[in-house]
This record gives structure tokens, sequence and C-alpha cells, in this order.
């Protein structure tokens, strides 16, 4: 029988186990009826569980040889030859939302949920697998070491939540970390009540020096003329703030550069 060679520059693992990809399949469900984008489906172990669920269902694969694969033993799949990253979503199904899924190359799984983020609008609900660090990124909340850029960036417009743990020895090659799936749910916020670029470097400046107070490390970002506010957030760390908190201390900056 025919497979397809896991090629580690694309960062491909192919899970094996066939329960776990039923539950990734699943996941889905939380948003009925629209459409399905799958990303890497490889030799699609989750595609086949995606199929019978009769959801308008498009698969992405830059492989080339998985691409032979899908095409010879699911000849009526709608296959999207390319590269996720550089694709316009809005044209996939017509500018129609739509739920993202997918056993996530591990070389470019941030990368993906930036894009979700610049799509969100079409974007209600996200699931997948991913590297159990990133999950955690993810779903982590103030105070928790694995709190961070992501963690507040998604958290900004998505519900996150981690379902479960995936062990290594269910993947073929078998990866040197554990993974973990997860569901990200369009929250009710519909502005961000702050400048949302000037939110997004505050967010990333303070992370980018966890271990100093913002006070030092947005130093780095704010143009120097400008003064920074008298505030009780400039005295903490990233960690100690939510997502709520950053919203506030971008409004306060703004404020006071605006005087």
């Amino acid at each position: 029988m025919q497979t397809v060679r896991p090629k580690k520059g694309l960062g491909q693992h192919f899970l094996r186990d066939l329960k776990i990809a039923q539950a990734i399949a699943d996941t889905v469900d939380a948003r009925a009826g629209i459409p399905v984008l799958e990303i890497g489906p490889g030799m699609g172990v989750l595609t086949q569980y995606l199929i019978p669920k009769d959801r308008n269902l498009k698969v992405v694969e830059l492989d080339s040889e998985s691409v032979v694969y899908l095409k010879e033993h699911y000849p009526t799949l709608n296959i999207i030859e390319g590269d996720f990253l550089k694709l316009n979503l809005k044209e996939l199904f017509n500018g129609k939302e739509f739920v993202l899924t997918g056993n996530y190359p591990y070389n470019i799984s941030s990368q993906i949920f930036f894009k979700m983020l610049d799509n969100m609008d079409i974007i209600p609900c996200c699931t997948g697998m991913v590297q159990r660090e990133v999950a955690q990124r993810i779903c982590s909340g103030p105070g928790s070491k694995a709190y961070g850029i992501l963690s507040v960036l998604i958290q900004a417009w998505y519900n996150t939540e981690y379902l479960f743990t995936v062990d290594e020895n269910v993947f073929d090659p078998p990866p040197k970390v554990k993974s973990a799936v997860i569901r990200l749910t369009r929250n009710e916020r519909e502005d961000l009540g702050c400048n949302p670029a000037l939110f997004k470097r505050i967010v990333k400046a303070s992370f980018g020096w966890r271990r100093k107070m913002l006070r030092n490390s947005l130093k780095q970002v704010i143009d120097k003329e400008c003064p920074l506010p008298d505030c009780i957030y400039l005295d903490k760390r990233p960690e100690q703030l939510s997502v709520e908190d950053f919203i506030e201390l971008t409004n306060l900056i703004e404020s006071s550069c605006s005087r």
C-alpha cells in the first residue's frame, strides 16, 4: 500500500491513532453547517472523518507527494495544492465563514494562528492539534509561565479550550514533544476598545522583555518624546496583566501620547 514519507522540513508528523483522529474531527461540530478548511491533511487520517459530516470541505496541502496520495484515495475531495500562509482566505468560500482545523504542521503553528486573527471575521471557530507547549500558551491565563503574546492576542477575540493531550507514540515519526487538541471560538467582542495596532505593539514589546517591569520594556517601542502615563500597570510584569488590562493600558498610552 502506497504511503507518504514524512518530511522534517514541512514539520510533518502523521497521526496513526484513528480514535484521536475521530475526536479531532468531531471538534468542528461546535459550529455546525458552515464550511470546513483542513490544513495539512497528509494521508487523510483526519479528512476521512470530516468527509461524512457532509460539510463543504476543502483541504490545503503543500506536500506534492501527499496531494498525489489524496487524489488517488479521495478522488472527490476538493484539494488546494499550496501554502496556507499565502492563501487569500476570503476567496476560499466566497467570503463566507468557515471552521479551520487540522493536525497543524509544528513548524508554522504560531503563524497559522496569527493568520487566523487577521481573518477572524470569517473564522468563528478554529480547532486542531498543535504542540502541547503552543496549546498551553494559547489557553493559559494571567499569572502562568505559559501566558504570553499568543495568549493575549488570541484571547482578546476567542474563547479558548484545551481539550486533551496527545502522546508522542501515536505519530509517525514520533515528535520530541507531546501534542494537544484545542478549540477556539469567537467571543462576543466586536470592537477591541482601543487602537488595535498599538495594542499589538504593546503586547509584543511587553512579553519580549517579560522579566522587566512594563515601564522599562515599553520604552523600547514608545516614542521617546511621548511620556508614559502614571498608572499601576507600568510597575508590573506582563504576565500579571489580563487582556482587559492591556486594552486599558493601550488607551492610557495613546491618550498620554496625544496630549
